[in-house]
């Protein structure tokens, strides 16, 4: 259970990584609001994998699936280029996730 807790804080962390550019610099007062309370409720499911998983672990997860989604969103809603290095630094990040989850116990 407690990688899913990690998983849904993770998908949580990618809607708030999106949620930060309609802020416009944290001037827009309802999107600003919607960007903290993804924050928060992103933290909240990471705190409860961390019951059981590594903290070291639970984070470098938690940031790499919100890595992965923030680029992989910001290349088809705001057509960022993706790049032969953003690619290779992708794979080398989802390769990370993998692996910290088989060798976590």
């Amino acid at each position: 259970m407690a990688w899913i807790w990690l998983l849904l804080a993770g998908l949580i962390e990618v809607a708030w990584s999106q949620s930060i550019k309609p802020t416009e610099n944290f001037t827009r007062p309802l999107p600003t609001l919607l960007c903290l309370a993804l924050a928060a409720a992103a933290v909240y499911p990471l705190t409860l994998a961390m019951r059981i998983i590594p903290v070291g672990t639970a984070y470098a997860v938690f940031t790499g699936i919100g890595a992965i989604g923030a680029i992989g969103l910001g290349v088809v809603i705001y057509h960022d280029p993706l790049t032969a290095g953003r690619l290779g630094a992708l794979a080398l990040i989802v390769a990370g996730v993998v692996l910290a989850r088989f060798v976590t116990a």
